[in-house]
């Protein structure tokens, strides 16, 4: 297996935003000459190669440091077709190596003032630290075990440094009571149903409040998107405020792709203070997927996992990221995307595994058609043990027609329809969408006993009025919701 993966430099290797000493400036050319033909090294200054199978994570064009994203596949990558997926390279030599539970610890998002700048000498100052001669000595050991831990004491507090401390363990929710009625339903054992629901591309939002009123007595919460395929709509958390207003429970969705950590802090702040607790966290569709002209396509200033890990201690451990305390920590029941079929359901399952660890309390599945596949990433979520740590809720729609049936399937990253669904549709002709609403209930019916699956999460896609229908005939109509007079209440904080 090879050590060295020489990247195809089409992303050009970042330069620092300030002046260096001239012995830094030289160690930075250096590294740069050596690890950019070796590694295709971007100079991002926060090296993790020894963490992602020496094959540098920088080469994606999300810029995602923590695993593949649900557009993975093993042919190439979903933005750039020219080109592998990296994480999916990452993953197969992880697992080849035996290495892939290292694959588990959540990284670290860029420290921009490092970008350009050299990693070695961070290194050298840690090996100054702990002792030249005990570091060697440790190297050296013929006992695996001192040599990891040598090995660990040197790069560890490298690539996390003290504002971030990330690791590969699980941490379960700092509270004990539920805090949306989402997750007090899901915590009863109910088997509940969310609907997703788009926002308007206007101002008028006469349509959406029909659409939500239509749907309320059917789902336990509404989601509203967060401008997917980089294509601008009314922001998710404009929509999540006027659904409190009308009685229902909201999931606002969050998208790294267009937001600074700066921004999601303020966001989740914000969002906590007028009620919204619910919170599905994406990295979100590249840039390349948008109308143009097109905004910056270069980097994702933090991947779902890192948003994770960071509202979670936010919430738990009532710090922002840089350290100030959050006298009135925010309140929310956090959610991630899983996707089943982007990959081997091995790899998917340990990204699920990573996001859980970071804090994801529930998943929301990319569309599912194949109940036989997804036993299949279900078996491998039971392997990693943590089935009973994360509520799934699994992707479901109606296909309306043929056409629908084949874009989902060519062009949908992460998403399979089987040919026999497709054959289906084709001989159903004019009763095309009859025959989705079928195809739609024999799938709940085949999915809704499998261990692990706590509900549907149904995504009608501009077809919102089958909804009732749907859980109707599928007998998931939901009991009416307990009194929670606190839950969708902003936060008082005294004067």
């Amino acid at each position: 297996m090879p050590v060295f993966t020489p990247g195809r430099r089409w992303q050009p290797p970042y330069y620092p935003f300030k002046r260096e000493p001239l012995n830094r400036r030289i160690l930075a050319h250096v590294e740069r000459w050596v690890k950019g033909p070796l590694w295709g090294c971007r100079m991002c200054g926060n090296c993790l190669l020894q963490e992602t199978a020496f094959i540098c994570p920088m080469e994606c064009p999300k810029g995602i440091r923590n695993g593949p994203c649900g557009g993975s596949t093993p042919e190439h990558c979903y933005v750039d077709e020219t080109r592998p997926c990296i994480w999916y390279r990452i993953y197969e030599r992880a697992f080849a190596l035996g290495r892939q539970e290292k694959l588990l610890e959540v990284l670290p998002p860029l420290d921009w003032d490092k970008t350009g700048t050299e990693t070695w000498g961070d290194v050298v100052n840690q090996v100054r630290q702990i002792g030249v001669k005990k570091v060697v000595g440790g190297l050296l050991s013929r006992d695996p075990a001192r040599r990891a831990e040598n090995w660990d004491a040197v790069f560890r507090p490298v690539r996390q440094p003290d504002w971030w401390q990330g690791d590969s363990e699980y941490h379960p929710p700092g509270y004990t009571e539920p805090i949306s009625e989402l997750e007090r339903r899901l915590s009863a054992g109910e088997f509940v149903v969310t609907a997703e629901v788009a926002p308007p591309m206007s101002t008028a939002t006469g349509q959406l409040c029909r659409t939500v009123e239509l749907v309320k007595p059917y789902v336990a919460a509404v989601n509203f998107t967060d401008s997917p395929s980089a294509t601008c709509r009314m922001a998710s958390w404009a929509c999540s405020t006027m659904a409190l207003q009308m009685g229902v429970e909201p999931v606002m969705q969050i998208a790294a792709r267009d937001r600074t950590r700066t921004a999601l802090q303020a966001d989740i702040i914000g969002a906590s203070a007028i009620g919204i607790r619910n919170v599905l966290c994406l990295s979100g569709d590249h840039g390349r997927m948008g109308p143009p002209p097109m905004g910056r396509l270069d980097i994702t200033d933090l991947d779902s996992v890192q948003m994770l890990w960071m509202f979670r201690r936010m919430r738990d451990e009532g710090r922002y990221l840089d350290g100030r305390p959050i006298k009135f920590p925010p309140k929310l029941f956090l959610g991630a995307a899983a996707s089943p079929f982007a990959s081997r359901p091995e790899f998917q399952a340990l990204r699920e595994h990573k996001k859980v660890n970071a804090g994801a309390q529930f998943f929301q599945t990319n569309l599912v058609f194949d109940p036989d596949g997804l036993e299949v990433w279900l078996n491998e979520l039971a392997k990693r043990d943590i089935l009973h740590k994360v509520y799934i809720l699994v992707g479901i729609t109606p296909l309306k027609s043929l056409k629908m049936a084949n874009y989902m399937h060519y062009e949908v990253p992460g998403v399979t329809v089987p040919e026999a669904l497709r054959k289906r549709l084709e001989a159903a002709g004019d009763g095309a969408q009859e025959e989705g609403v079928a195809i739609a209930l024999e799938l709940i019916e085949a999915i809704r006993t499998k261990e692990g699956v706590n509900g549907f999460h149904l995504m009608a896609v501009g077809w919102e009025d089958i909804v009732p229908r749907i859980v109707t005939e599928a007998g998931l109509v939901p009991p009416a919701p307990a009194p929670q007079p606190d839950t969708h209440q902003a936060s008082a904080s005294p004067v």
